[in-house]
C-alpha cells in the first residue's frame, strides 16, 4: 500500500533539505547489500528526525533498533556538543557496517552502540532522555514505552516508527506485529502523561511528547 504517491514523495523530497552525502552513501550500501532495505528511514523521514533533534537539542537520545544506523546519524545532528546517543540492536551481523559509518561521521564518542535485547538493556541506561526513537520488535513497543517513559525528560519526545504498518492496522484479523502496533497507539492515546500525534509519514510515526 502506498500512503503517498511516488511522484508526491519525490516532490516532497525535492523541497526538503538535501540528504547529506554520508547518508546517501549509507543508504546506497544498505539497498545494495543488506536484507530488507525498506527498513531504512530514508531521506524524508531522516530529515524529519534530524529536525526534531535540532529543535530539541538533546543531551541524551535513545534509539531502540539500530539497523544500519541511518536514523541514529540523523538524530545525532542535533545533539549537544557533549551529548550522547545510545542505540540498541539485537542483531550482531550489522555491527561492522554500523561502526564504519559512525566512524566516518566522526561520532565514535557520541554514539554508543549496545548489542542485546532492548528489554534487558534499557533498564541499565540511566537517562534522562530528551529524544527516544522506537524502531524494533513491534509486539514489544508497549514494553519499550513502559521502560522509557520515566526516563524521558519533561518535554521530551518519543517517536515510534511503522505504526501504520503498510495499512495492516486497518485489517479485521491482524497478525502479532500489527496487534502490537495497534496496542501501542491505543496505549499512547490513553496515557495522560503525553501529548500525541500520529503522522502518516512514510509508514507512520507516532509522536508522544511528555507533559
Amino acid at each position: 500500500m502506498e500512503f503517498i504517491a511516488s511522484d508526491i514523495q519525490q516532490y516532497a523530497e525535492k523541497f526538503t533539505s538535501p540528504e547529506p552525502d554520508l547518508l546517501s552513501e549509507l543508504a546506497a550500501e544498505t539497498h545494495k547489500n543488506i536484507a530488507l532495505p525498506q527498513m531504512l528511514s530514508g531521506h524524508l523521514q531522516g530529515r524529519l528526525l534530524s529536525l526534531f533533534s535540532r529543535m530539541i537539542h538533546p543531551k541524551q537520545i535513545l534509539e531502540v533498533g539500530t539497523y544500519t544506523a541511518y536514523a541514529a546519524l540523523c538524530m545525532a545532528e542535533g545533539l549537544q556538543e557533549d551529548g550522547v546517543l545510545h542505540t540498541i540492536d539485537i542483531n550482531d551481523s550489522l555491527q561492522d557496517m554500523v561502526a564504519k559509518y559512525i566512524r566516518k561521521a566522526g561520532l565514535e564518542q557520541q554514539i554508543k552502540t549496545h548489542l542485546g535485547d532492548a528489554l534487558q538493556v534499557i533498564p541499565t541506561l540511566p537517562g534522562p532522555f530528551d529524544l527516544v526513537f522506537l524502531d524494533a520488535h513491534k509486539p514489544q513497543y508497549c514494553d519499550y514505552f513502559d521502560l522509557v517513559i520515566d526516563k524521558v525528560s519533561t518535554g521530551g519526545l518519543i517517536v515510534a516508527d511503522n505504526v501504520l504498518w503498510s495499512g495492516h492496522v486497518l485489517e479485521s484479523n491482524p497478525d502479532e506485529d500489527t496487534r502490537g502496533l495497534m496496542n501501542y497507539v491505543q496505549k499512547i492515546r490513553d496515557d495522560k502523561r503525553v501529548f500525541q500525534v500520529l503522522l502518516p509519514v512514510r509508514d507512520g510515526l507516532m509522536l508522544a511528547r511528555k507533559k
